[in-house]
């Protein structure tokens, strides 16, 4: 998992949107969608709970993110 996949796995995990991870990270939703379409290939799963899920199993991001805004 790229540095990137994390970063946005975080935001999701945090309740973002993909275009709401996209304004904060300063790229396109496109960007977004495509970095969510390899998260989804690289564990195995169909959506966004199921690979934020994953990933804290895997202890790839922490269970309870820390909120980067108000959210």
């Amino acid at each position: 998992m790229t540095k990137r996949e994390i970063e946005v796995l975080n935001l999701i995990g945090q309740g973002y949107s993909s275009r709401e991870a996209a304004e904060a990270l300063y790229v396109s939703k496109r960007t977004v969608d495509f970095h969510l379409a390899n998260i989804y290939d690289k564990l195995e799963v169909n959506n966004r709970v199921q690979a934020f899920r994953a990933a804290t199993r895997l202890g790839l991001i922490p269970f309870d993110p820390k909120p980067i805004r108000g959210k």
